[in-house]
């Protein structure tokens, strides 16, 4: 039986054999596979290798910073004491990108932290001059052009603040306090007792300055924190209200100083 099983394999394994030896023969098959051109030169593969790394990790980085998240530094005091100066904050890109995606801009839930382009003044003026020579009239008479363009090579290029209120809405400051009236608030809300959480999460409680505003379409009402005195530069004294398509993205987490990491 043992005898019979030899047999039987090496007969196999000589018919193989056969086959394919004829098989090349009038094919014109080389049995010697020859070695590939990266085997004779390990050095160039290494080096190939090495150039896909790094450009797969680059296109990874411009896709992930461009469409999932991004990470700014908190500088200024504008955010106290919910973020303090030189804070690090994830943003969280990719809810933008799919409003984007899907032919919309993207809005926000009130109470959350942003990150959003500041006015590109300097494009800003050019467009107002360019429509001043359009229509033979003073540059001066020219109402303010939405851009949504970050400026270039300013300090403030990107802000962070709190989103205070949306389209429609009218916002009122006085007398230390900002309340929001819509239709379900027809007497007015005070939103930042709801935002408050103990000393190191919320507005401040006084709110300087006095103002009486409607919040136009397609723009929201943004507020620091601190808004005692001059700290905080929002919607309430001089950078008017944000057009939506200047929004990077909501503050997802604060992953720096690690003992004050926290989602938001």
């Amino acid at each position: 039986m043992f005898y019979y099983s030899m047999e039987v394999g090496w007969d196999f394994g000589f018919y193989f054999l056969t086959i394919r030896t004829l098989a090349c023969y009038n094919w014109g098959m080389d049995i010697n596979v020859k070695p590939k051109f990266f085997q004779k030169h390990p050095i160039l593969k290494d080096i190939c290798s090495l150039g896909w790394f790094v450009v797969c990790v680059i296109l990874g980085t411009v896709v992930l910073n461009s469409f999932v998240f991004r990470s700014y530094n908190v500088v200024g005091q504008s955010m106290e004491n919910t973020l303090l100066n030189d804070d690090r904050v994830i943003v969280n890109r990719l809810v933008v990108s799919l409003a984007h995606f899907s032919g919309n801009e993207y809005m926000p839930e009130r109470g959350q932290i942003i990150v959003f382009a500041n006015e590109n003044e300097e494009l800003e003026e050019k467009l107002r001059q360019e429509k001043a020579d359009e229509t033979g009239v003073d540059v001066s008479e020219i109402p303010k052009l939405t851009t949504c363009d970050a400026p270039n090579n300013v300090a403030d290029q990107y802000i962070i603040k709190r989103v205070i209120a949306f389209p429609g809405e009218r916002v009122v400051v006085k007398d230390g306090v900002m309340k929001i009236y819509n239709e379900e608030h027809l007497d007015g809300f005070i939103y930042d007792e709801i935002w408050r959480i103990g000393d190191d999460y919320g507005p401040k409680e006084y709110t300087s300055g006095e103002i009486d505003t409607v919040v136009p379409e397609g723009e929201i009402f943004v507020s620091g924190d601190n808004r005692e005195g001059q700290h905080s530069f929002d919607s309430r004294n001089g950078l008017g209200t944000v057009p939506l398509c200047r929004i990077i993205g909501p503050v997802g987490l604060r992953i720096f100083p690690l003992d004050r990491m926290r989602i938001f």
